[in-house]
């Protein structure tokens, strides 16, 4: 599928991987919607630096009537642009490592298991089914009859998470596996479905890390030998939109890491 006049819906799309997939499409000739909880003075500053092919719209993916007022506002955006919908990236996440029983012998938190399967999970699925409603009723396009794509952001955390990992990997494991399924219930639609598993990135998820976690996690890579950069991340983004045999699949974006238990 085409990119250029196309507009993609990303959710954390402020920041990190998903601002790098805004920049990347857009240079490819996109529109962007940008759904974020950040306030709309940066949400201003941000479209401001990204151009008139990029919309922010601040959202909550825990509260599906903030999703469907923000999906609603892309809608409107899009038939002022004339500019198709041609996909959405669910990528806001969050990270809340904490053991099942930590060292202290207390049990997790049930509060902070609910909100990273909120964020992680629940919010993908939920921005993802109000967005495909508005995607299926697109005109398709090429030989294939393609409308759009969904790229899901799993983790290397969903085959081989470390310790206080639980929450974290419960949610991106779901987010992988369901991939196949979503693709097969999205196929007579013409929407193609693609998870992307990457392992330590860059980004403000991160930054928070120890340096001896750090190092530890880069030492796993084979090559190339250190974290993945956003623009990494994005190319593949901007490869799956484009290839129409990508589709139901898993893709390991980690230098063929494999985690060890920390």
């Amino acid at each position: 599928m085409k990119i250029q006049d196309r507009t993609f819906i990303i959710s954390g799309g402020a920041s990190g991987l998903g601002k790098s997939s805004a920049v990347e499409i857009i240079k490819a000739g996109g529109y962007v919607s940008i759904l974020d909880l950040s306030d709309e003075e940066a949400g201003q500053e941000l479209e401001k630096e990204l151009g008139p092919s990029a919309r922010f719209f601040h959202c909550n993916v825990l509260e599906s009537e903030s999703i469907a007022k923000a999906v609603q506002g892309t809608v409107d955006w899009v038939k002022k642009t004339g500019k198709p919908l041609g996909g959405v990236m669910p990528g806001a996440g969050i990270g809340l490592p904490a053991a099942v029983l930590n060292r202290k012998g207390e049990p997790l938190n049930m509060d902070d298991v609910d909100f990273v399967l909120g964020v992680n999970l629940r919010g993908v699925i939920d921005l993802v089914r109000q967005t495909v409603v508005h995607l299926a009723k697109v005109d398709p396009e090429g030989p294939d009859g393609e409308r759009g794509v969904i790229i899901l952001v799993s983790s290397s955390s969903a085959f081989d998470g470390q310790y206080g990992q639980v929450s974290y990997a419960a949610s991106k494991g779901a987010v992988a596996s369901m991939a196949l399924p979503m693709a097969r219930d999205l196929a007579g639609y013409g929407i193609r479905v693609v998870a992307v598993a990457p392992s330590l990135f860059v980004t403000n998820l991160t930054a928070g890390m120890s340096d001896r976690v750090r190092k530890a996690i880069e030492d796993t890579f084979v090559f190339p030998n250190r974290a993945g950069n956003p623009p990494d991340f994005s190319i593949l983004v901007k490869h799956i939109i484009e290839n129409p045999m990508l589709n139901g699949a898993v893709i390991r974006l980690d230098g063929a890491s494999r985690l060890s238990k920390l």
